[in-house]
């Protein structure tokens, strides 16, 4: 499953700059990797207080993912450049 869409649509819509924003997704036989790079000057919005934001959309993507065949575990990472 391609989650790339859906999680540089969600980081897009947070950050100051959405053409710094970049998403690489990394399957592995029981988990799917996403790394996301934003700007460093996006990081706090992007992670929020408390890790708010992030773990808002971790909970969206990892629903997006859910379907019948599709068991993996999620592992989102948010780096800067």
């Amino acid at each position: 499953m391609n989650l790339v869409p859906v999680t540089e649509f969600l980081v897009k819509s947070v950050v100051k700059e959405p053409d710094m924003v970049s998403v690489k997704q990394y399957d592995n036989e029981n988990e799917i990797s996403l790394e996301v790079l934003a700007s460093k000057d996006d990081m706090p919005t992007l992670i929020g207080k408390q890790g708010m934001v992030a773990q808002a959309i971790r909970t969206i993507v990892i629903a997006a993912s859910c379907t019948e065949e599709n068991r993996k575990k999620i592992n989102i990472n948010f780096d800067s450049f």
